[in-house]
């Protein structure tokens, strides 16, 4: 099976940092890949604020629901690391885009992953696929 190879985008909107805490490590005693997905989520939630935004308003009464995901791991991380995620909104349809994640372990130095996520637009009182909003969209396509 061919493995998945991810290539950043040369744009970056967003960037934060978060530490890997002790909770989010595995049995291996490193960052399991169920936590990394967690600090994704985490990343998106300031992504949307840093902007305006939340999850569940883009504008127009349009939310989101993540449609896929798919990370590169490149390296391990460990307690206490501090990590850096810089965030681009891209690929823009018209009921969606999607979110690349590039995390940085600062503590190491090195790439821990790449990462996209699958967004869809979504209006929860009609429980129907939404429209991304232009105003929403006007931001990151401009850029």
């Amino acid at each position: 099976m061919p493995r998945i190879k991810l290539t950043p985008p040369t744009t970056v909107h967003f960037s934060t940092r978060l530490s890997i805490r002790i909770t989010d490590l595995n049995y291996g005693g490193h960052l399991g890949n169920d936590r990394l997905l967690a600090l994704l989520h985490e990343a998106r939630a300031q992504f949307f604020k840093h902007f305006g935004y939340t999850e569940m308003n883009l504008g127009n009464n349009t939310s989101i629901i993540m449609s896929d995901a798919a990370i590169e791991y490149k390296s391990e991380g460990f307690g206490g690391d501090e990590l850096e995620i810089k965030m681009t909104a891209h690929e823009f349809t018209t009921k969606g885009f999607d979110l690349f994640y590039q995390v940085k372990n600062l503590t190491q130095q090195k790439t821990l992953a790449l990462a996209k996520t699958g967004i869809v637009c979504f209006d929860y009182s009609k429980r129907k696929i939404a429209l991304v909003p232009e105003g929403f969209r006007g931001k990151f396509e401009r850029n």
